[in-house]
């Protein structure tokens, strides 16, 4: 995109699919924040402190309604924040619309929006000139890198929320090639522990069901991966009564799945039983040619990771005979030799492409995790050399200590007898 027309698009600040859908998506972002105390709370504080009060920051994230509460509560604390879509087809229309009229967020996102436009968006916030990036798969960050380097000018750091853009993040700071401080919010347990597991375990298979239609208990399930995402996905398939076969190439991690009862096989080995295949690794063609050509007719495929290169989409492409879209994301790829291979909504975010992404419960305290890790990046980039962090244990535990407390449920705390017993080595067995 050329500066030109990033300043054409920047000055009209929104490109939204429809402004008339603003009233409908504000009744769904309220409905969403019903289920996000959490993050109630720490808007509640923003509001008096303004913690990051003029602060330019550029957010490439799902324009959900989960997302839009985090917006407000950004802007809450005095982010003069520009929103733009991190997935092609994750964008909820009327919330974009909402966030602009209703929230005034400058919102930059249209589902089923093609690349060039995908990439204008990003471009838009990129021309904001952050000084905080706030990434869904690391996209900003690589093209600031890589295409607008002057935009480094200014930026003290940056959050990222998903596996995928962590792993990018992480060869960039090996490579010396990161040139700023930023907090792997993906990695906070208040995060994949529950986003990952319960969110992606649920919102996955929602949206199979959801694009399909089709019954899955009784069908076997194949899933690459077994991290935080995979776990969460094959507790649920199992729990549907579907029969679940693992893909892994980490030891520990298939070792891991079988001994919760799975089958663990090779991808090409899996191929000839599966009904549905789900991947959730970060990586790329994970499922590729050797796995194509032992695949069962009618086998169903898609992808729960952040980008749709998990599949090699091109060779279903290259190797097809013919293709048609069934229905809407359900595309149907006849191979040379007569099988059939359906692929769900071009292989990007089934959970969001298909249905609604992750339930609010969860994304509270993802969110809560972005809102208090930008806070924290305001007082403390100074002093962080250009790599990848963690989030604070102290956040961590505190989005831990405020959701109990919304759901009001207390715990135990230690004695002092306790914590001295716990720190001393001088005590054995009595």
């Amino acid at each position: 995109m050329s500066e030109l027309n990033a300043r054409q698009l920047v000055a009209t600040e929104y490109d939204v699919a429809d402004i008339s859908l603003a009233d409908a998506g504000q009744n769904r972002i309220e409905w969403a924040d019903r289920d996000m105390p959490v993050l109630a709370q720490i808007r509640e504080r923003f509001t008096r402190e303004k913690p990051l009060l003029n602060v330019r920051i550029s957010a490439c994230l799902h324009v959900t309604t989960e997302t839009a509460n985090l917006a407000r509560t950004l802007a809450a604390g005095g982010a003069d924040l520009v929103l733009c879509a991190s997935n092609p087809l994750s964008t909820q229309d009327d919330t974009a619309a909402a966030l602009v009229k209703h929230y005034g967020i400058r919102t930059y996102a249209i589902k089923g929006e093609d690349t060039p436009t995908y990439y204008e968006h990003i471009d838009a916030a990129i021309a904001h000139r952050p000084q905080i990036t706030m990434d869904d798969g690391a996209d900003v960050v690589g093209r600031i890198h890589s295409d607008f380097p002057e935009a480094l000018t200014g930026i003290i750091g940056g959050t990222e929320e998903t596996t995928t853009g962590v792993i990018r993040l992480a060869a960039m700071a090996k490579d010396g090639a990161l040139k700023y401080p930023i907090v792997a919010v993906n990695d906070a347990n208040t995060k994949h522990y529950f986003d990952n597991r319960y969110g992606t375990g649920q919102s996955t298979l929602d949206g199979v069901v959801r694009a399909t239609n089709r019954l899955l208990a009784g069908r076997t399930l194949v899933i690459s991966g077994y991290g935080w995402c995979g776990r969460g996905v094959a507790l649920r398939a199992a729990g549907m009564g579907m029969q679940v076969i693992i893909c892994e190439v980490d030891p520990l991690k298939a070792l891991e799945a079988h001994m919760d009862g799975y089958r663990v096989m090779p991808a090409a080995q899996a191929a000839s039983y599966c009904d549905v295949w789900i991947t959730v690794t970060g990586d790329l063609n994970v499922i590729d040619e050797p796995a194509f050509l032992n695949m069962k007719s009618g086998a169903i495929i898609c992808n729960s990771g952040h980008f749709n290169s998990e599949i090699n989409i091109p060779w279903l492409e290259s190797n097809c005979a013919s293709k048609r879209e069934l229905k809407p994301l359900v595309v149907e790829y006849e191979l040379k030799d007569g099988r059939t291979i359906i692929l769900l909504a071009d292989g990007r975010l089934i959970n969001l492409s298909a249905a609604e992404g992750h339930p609010a419960e969860v994304m509270d305290m993802s969110f809560a995790n972005q809102a208090l890790c930008a806070e924290y990046m305001v007082r403390h980039a100074s002093s962080l050399a250009p790599a990848v962090y963690p989030v604070p244990k102290q956040i961590d535990d505190d989005i831990a200590r405020l959701k109990l407390a919304s759901l009001g449920i207390t715990i135990d705390t230690l004695t002092a007898e306790q914590q001295k017993y716990l720190a001393s080595w001088e005590m054995g067995t009595v």
